[in-house]
């Protein structure tokens, strides 16, 4: 099938590994465009090399997008190089595993910020640049934990529901528009965060890594976490022209891991 995306462009943050990595490997396969964000720039650079062999433009734009200055200047420097764009993947890393008690102002200060006001930032200065697209999209990566509450991760589980209720919300809002707006509630998925949060589960019950990992596969339907590649396809698709009628979706992609039927 032929998403539409040849000959676009994007802007993805948290692009240098794990799932926005994976997600710009499989825009580029399509002949996407990439404006890369990440906080490192070392980092990106190692990424451009993975993606450089599909062809297509990239540019890299390092940045902490916590930081309220930076999801302007990544729009603009976009902007610049390409004339525009038309896709928007709003990621970042998540805040740290910790239980309620744990956790004091300034950690949830933070946490906002990175979990909840990179979304807003990045698209309120996007919105000018997306109106001028033929073909406008928005993703915005959550998780799981907005339909159902992971344990010892109280703050992603309270701040990406923000973020989930401003996908749905925008959806609403400026659907007239035709600007398309969806996230993805990804569950476990391979990459460096499902280390981390595995590592602190062990150590909090006394187990091995290994046997966290075990424990948590068996929960999915399917037996296994997912690989950051299943993630992209998903998010590619709901990027693409091909789901041009598709918006304000909130897209569990979790191998069977959420029992909810909502």
């Amino acid at each position: 099938m032929d998403l539409g995306l040849k000959g676009k462009t994007a802007l993805l943050t948290g692009a240098s590994r794990g799932l926005g990595l994976a997600t710009a490997k499989v825009l580029a396969q399509e002949g996407v465009n990439l404006a890369l964000n990440s906080r490192d720039a070392k980092k990106l650079a190692l990424a451009e090399k993975e993606l450089i062999d599909y062809g297509v433009k990239i540019v890299l734009l390092p940045g902490d997008v916590t930081d309220p200055e930076i999801p302007e200047r990544l729009v603009d420097q976009t902007t610049a190089a390409f004339g525009g764009f038309d896709l928007l993947f709003t990621n970042a890393g998540g805040p740290p595993p910790a239980i309620f008690t744990e956790i004091d102002d300034e950690t949830w200060a933070h946490a906002v910020d990175l979990s909840f006001m990179s979304h807003v930032r990045l698209i309120r200065a996007a919105l000018p640049v997306l109106r001028k697209s033929e073909a406008p999209s928005v993703l915005t990566v959550t998780s799981m934990s907005v339909k159902q509450p992971i344990p010892n991760l109280v703050l992603s589980n309270s701040i990406r529901a923000a973020t989930a209720g401003l996908t749905k919300t925008l959806a609403l809002e400026l659907g007239g528009e035709g600007i398309r707006f969806n996230s993805i509630l990804p569950s476990w998925t391979l990459t460096e965060r499902i280390e981390q949060l595995m590592t602190d589960r062990a150590k909090r019950s006394g187990t091995t890594l290994e046997a966290e990992i075990q424990a948590q596969n068996a929960k999915a339907s399917l037996g296994r976490m997912a690989k950051p590649e299943e993630f992209a396809r998903a998010a590619v698709f709901l990027l693409s022209p091909a789901a041009s009628y598709i918006t304000g979706v909130m897209l569990t992609v979790d191998g069977g891991a959420y029992k909810g039927l909502l």
